[in-house]
């Protein structure tokens, strides 16, 4: 009997990074650009927290960071048009925030950053939320999902020049080298890849809330995709009767690490039982394990779904063949990758020229940034339209 992917509720919290560049004067600090950011917000609804007629919510975070939270959707087309909206709606605060500016006598370039770190090494994140059905003894079984999250990178990644104690080098993943436990309920001390805090915002005697904080803020729209259909597909059959426990990694947080500047993707993973397995293989068991359980249980699956199956599969094959040309107009850290690498190359510049380092954070500048430019002349895939974005920062889902 075919029967359709159980409906699950999934949401994005953003959290973004700002500064501006005043020439000729002092330029301002963090929580003073904030001020002009939300000025409008403050001034409407005397709060700088608030719901959005979109059904999102947009707020002042800690550390002065806009951050956008997504509404609850059930459709995958939905949550991404919903993240493209919130990159809309802080890129116009921006906009505005330079304009006020301006008429004050301090013509300021307002830059908000759609990344992870700043230049000082703090972090901020990109912040996954999932209904899953509430069962006994379901948080010792979340190490299943853990050989999964740990390797996903290689195709979430939205790359950065990191200094490492060899030099300057290019890794995969923003978020990677700030994650510190694998489980916990933290957020900010000990970051961990998934997060236990218990908040369902459902019936909570049914669901429960999987919070997931280890992944990077993309700006191609393919990470976007993996990133909710892929994990869709893996918790369905963890709802299922859970993972196989036989490929259980030995230290998820070496693993995440290693395998961010492993970008040849050549590296082994380490698991409990002593056993080493290859970071490609090892995506493509889950691959595997997703498509057996469709084929098993006679899932039907939406055409993302299906979509998302195919980059999946494609990637894992591609890059075990050394074929990484695919990818170098999908994915963030590849085009990133092949941006620096070919500026670098024409310059004669080293990792650690700061020329290169201020083009890393322009790539993530939702106002003044190379993404927008990136993606017409590489032609970089979109997932939901221009117009359908746009009309998600006033339509909810």
């Amino acid at each position: 009997m075919v029967s359709g992917l159980a409906k699950r509720v999934y949401g994005i919290e953003t959290e973004y990074g700002i500064s501006c560049l005043i020439p000729g004067q002092r330029n301002l600090q963090a929580d003073e650009l904030a001020r002009y950011l939300f000025s409008d917000l403050v001034e409407k609804h005397r709060t700088n927290n608030v719901f959005l007629p979109n059904g999102g919510r947009l707020y002042l975070d800690v550390g002065s960071h806009p951050e956008y939270a997504t509404a609850e959707c059930n459709q995958i087309q939905d949550v991404i048009a919903q993240e493209l909206a919130g990159d809309l709606i802080v890129r116009d605060m921006a906009k505005r925030a330079e304009e006020m500016l301006e008429y004050e006598g301090r013509p300021a370039k307002v830059f908000v950053f759609k990344n992870n770190t700043d230049s000082m090494g703090n972090s901020f994140g990109c912040h996954e939320n999932y209904s899953i059905k509430r069962k006994a003894d379901q948080l010792n079984q979340l190490d299943g999902l853990l050989p999964f999250l740990a390797t996903r990178q290689i195709f979430l990644g939205a790359g950065k020049l990191l200094k490492t104690s060899n030099g300057m080098q290019f890794v995969m993943s923003q978020r990677a080298d700030h994650l510190w436990d694998s489980v916990s309920s933290a957020t900010t001390r000990s970051r961990p890849i998934i997060n236990t805090r218990d908040e369902p915002h459902a019936d909570s005697s049914r669901f429960r809330r999987l919070h997931v904080i280890s992944a990077d803020s993309n700006r191609s729209q393919t990470p976007m995709l993996l990133k909710i259909a892929t994990m869709d597909l893996i918790l369905a059959v963890f709802e299922l009767g859970g993972l196989p426990a036989q490929l259980r990694i030995a230290n998820p947080m070496r693993t995440i690490r290693d395998v961010s500047r492993d970008l040849e993707l050549s590296g082994l993973v380490e698991l409990e039982n002593g056993a080493t397995i290859k970071t490609l293989d090892l995506q493509a068991w889950y691959l595997e394990l997703v498509n057996t359980n469709l084929s098993r249980f006679e899932f039907e699956i939406s055409a993302l779904h299906h979509q998302a199956l195919e980059i999946w599969s494609r990637l894992v094959t591609d890059f075990g063949n050394s074929d990484f040309e695919s990818a170098d107009t999908m994915l963030d850290w590849r085009i990133k990758y092949r941006l620096l690498s070919n500026y670098a190359k024409a310059k004669g510049l080293d990792w650690g020229d700061p020329e290169l380092t201020q083009l890393d954070f322009k790539y993530h500048d939702l106002n003044h940034g190379l993404f927008e430019i990136l993606r017409s002349e590489l032609g970089v895939p979109e997932v939901v339209s221009g117009t359908v974005a746009a009309n998600a920062k006033v339509e909810p889902p």
